[in-house]
């Protein structure tokens, strides 16, 4: 088996999390931003998709940072999920 770099594949795995969910998959992007204690993986998703990511009651995001979490424990570092709107003038194409 192949090893990936330990933050390669946390942000893949969010990332092919967030885009079998929505229905725009081209426009999730997933960006992660360091601290010193942290990872900060964000999603960005199409404005019509951020229901279906965040799901009821954020049950879908809730879900994702679980796994999150669990793959965390294993890296010994830890990561906070953001969901964030894209920009509306990013599509409108402005």
């Amino acid at each position: 088996m192949l090893e990936q770099p330990k933050g390669a594949s946390v942000k893949e795995l969010v990332e092919n999390i967030a885009k079998a969910l929505v229905d725009f998959p081209e426009a999730v992007r997933v960006t992660s931003v360091e601290g010193s204690q942290v990872k900060v993986p964000e999603i960005r998703t199409h404005p019509s998709d951020l229901g279906k990511v965040i799901g009821k009651e954020g049950r879908t995001a809730k879900a994702i940072r679980t796994i999150l979490s669990a793959g965390s424990m294993k890296l010994k570092k830890r990561y906070t999920l953001e969901i964030l709107e894209e920009e509306k003038a990013a599509h409108s194409g402005r």
